[in-house]
């Protein structure tokens, strides 16, 4: 039996979070930045780096997340396939037929 991948809702809402958060600091650093002086500009523009820093090392490690959780599937899609191979033939079957009775009707 295929076993459930734990799933990070952490992450994906660190995520979203830290994207929310670069997409306010340049909305408010692009309608203010002409009123900043030297100092809080450098400022402004040092925490929108960092902002934006966070946001890719989320993103990067989503993406690994997906990617593992993607191989982990197609292990137990492809040991499944080596174990039943003939279900695997007649699933694949039915969903052809059924695929081209809707490509059919239109």
């Amino acid at each position: 039996m295929i076993e459930k991948i734990p799933t990070q809702t952490g992450t994906r809402d660190q995520l979203v979070s830290d994207l929310k958060t670069v997409i306010h600091d340049a909305e408010s650093w692009l309608r203010n930045g002409g009123q900043l002086t030297g100092e809080e500009l450098k400022a402004a523009k040092v925490k929108f780096e960092q902002t934006l820093a966070s946001a890719k090392t989320s993103l990067i490690h989503a993406e690994e997340t997906v990617v593992e959780r993607t191989k982990v599937a197609a292990k137990a899609t492809d040991e499944y396939v080596k174990d039943n191979p003939w279900k695997s033939v007649g699933l694949g079957a039915a969903i052809g037929v059924v695929i081209g009775m809707l490509i059919a009707r239109k």
